[in-house]
């Protein structure tokens, strides 16, 4: 992967938030690329509850201040940094007072989704382009994982898609099972048509359940890895059907081989 540029999306990563599946992956998968010559950036949200001294984030100025429409408000988009200690990694983090600075991540002390987080995501995918495109950097491959950066692949091949920057960067999106009860706010569909994105692309979120926004994120994504022993049998389904290369699931301990062939051969080809 020597000189490849790669873009890791995630809505979560170790050291800064607890060990799941997609944290874990969203730390190996860029390290594997950085210690093959590679050139990463991993984006993830800045969630109130990452403890901003220990891990010494600090406000990148030149990146903030950009001001993203969602749902016809004006929101503020701040972008913090900080350095994965011994990796040399830089991480970026997508920051905004009133959608990222609750003490938690995507639910509350009961375990109820925020019914904001329909517009949480579409924030973080169109933080993460506004900000690659200041940082003025073609990825070749834009690796997604996690619900919550599972809009990313949409807003790119729809909303940016005139966008010179982009045009040859291929879409990954890992497929896990860290999903979740019931859906989003019933509204995401015309908080996302706001953004002039066809009825046609988005049907599917008219019920925003977790399997139907992975579905519109298979939909606009050049490859897919499955990143969980099993995953949802609606979403297996889908995938089987859909055409496109995917990687089954490899153990976290055996996956570096699997993904390196799997990026030069399937989705850089």
């Amino acid at each position: 992967m020597k000189e490849k540029r790669i873009l890791y999306v995630s809505s979560e990563v170790v050291p800064y938030l607890p060990e799941t599946e997609i944290s874990s992956m969203s730390f190996e998968a860029p390290r594997m690329v950085n210690k093959q010559g590679g050139q990463i950036r991993i984006f993830m949200p800045r969630y109130g509850n990452i403890n901003e001294r220990r891990h010494q984030l600090h406000e990148v100025i030149r990146l903030s201040g950009i001001n993203l429409v969602i749902n016809d408000l004006d929101m503020p988009l701040i972008i913090k940094v900080a350095s994965i200690p011994k990796e040399r990694i830089q991480v970026y983090f997508i920051d905004n007072e009133e959608y990222f600075k609750r003490k938690a991540t995507l639910t509350d002390e009961e375990g109820n989704l925020f019914p904001d987080n329909d517009e949480r995501s579409i924030f973080f995918a169109k933080g993460v382009i506004e900000t690659v495109k200041k940082l003025n950097w073609a990825p070749d491959i834009i690796h997604v994982h996690g619900w919550l950066a599972s809009l990313l692949p949409l807003y790119l091949k729809e909303y940016y898609k005139d966008e010179p920057l982009f045009a040859s960067s291929k879409i990954v999106t890992s497929l896990y099972n860290q999903s979740f009860e019931g859906t989003l706010n019933k509204d995401m569909i015309n908080k996302i048509k706001f953004d002039n994105i066809s009825d046609e692309a988005i049907e599917k979120l008219k019920n925003p359940s977790y399997n139907n926004i992975m579905k519109v994120a298979i939909d606009y994504s050049d490859a897919l890895i499955i990143g969980s022993e099993e995953i949802p049998k609606d979403l297996e389904d889908y995938l089987n059907n859909c055409e496109k290369p995917v990687l089954n699931y490899h153990h976290p301990e055996t996956f570096a081989e699997a993904y390196t062939e799997f990026y030069k051969t399937k989705v850089l080809s």
